[in-house]
């Protein structure tokens, strides 16, 4: 209940502050390239209920028909001004709708595409029974996670190997998770966005 409430709260507070900034973003995207100002992606919440999570668009309007749901590092899809934005993390902004609604968590494993959810294994599975977040421990250690997915197999390493390190931090971390983790996760994510 105290961490719902903090995430409500925060949400707001962050929604109302930014406001001025998402208005930045939004103008250099519409100049940048021509479709909608927000992309809402299709992703696995907590019970293995979709939803559908919010960004900022960073890529060319039809980029879901022309690629996979995961980015490479060269992706062609991406907009320059999405470039920028996915570089400052200001793309992932939009999730706070997200947490108001109760679709995620500040805190909380990161929320998976479909078609990956599904390899998942049993014990796998098991962050499906927390609500998703905009950032986790396993997000911070992959915060430059499309540089590693870089070349001709990058989906290959991503599901074989990213992918399970990503679950596996995920789960240890929610194994012994409390209020003041969720801050310290919190804390080292600002300190992160504000010192790269």
């Amino acid at each position: 209940m105290l961490t719902r409430t903090f995430d409500i709260l925060a949400a707001f507070g962050g929604l109302l502050l930014l406001s001025p900034l998402f208005a930045l973003v939004a103008f250099a995207i519409k100049l940048d390239s021509r479709g909608p100002i927000f992309y809402r992606a299709p992703r696995i919440g907590k019970d293995g209920v979709p939803f559908r999570l919010y960004k900022f668009r960073s890529m060319v309007a039809d980029a879901h028909r022309r690629g996979p749901g995961i980015t490479a590092a060269s992706d062609s899809r991406i907009t320059r001004v999405g470039r920028f934005l996915r570089r400052a993390k200001l793309d992932e902004l939009p999730q706070l709708l997200n947490v108001f609604k109760g679709d995620m968590g500040l805190v909380g494993p990161r929320p998976e595409d479909s078609r990956y959810v599904a390899l998942y294994t049993p014990e796998q599975r098991r962050v499906l029974a927390a609500r998703p977040g905009i950032t986790s421990p396993a997000s911070l250690h992959y915060r430059n996670e499309s540089i590693l997915l870089s070349g001709d197999d990058w989906e290959r390493v991503y599901v074989e190997t990213v992918m399970p390190h990503k679950l596996a931090i995920e789960l240890a971390y929610l194994s012994h998770r409390s209020f003041g983790t969720d801050l310290k996760v919190i804390f080292l994510t600002l300190w992160a966005v504000v010192t790269h």
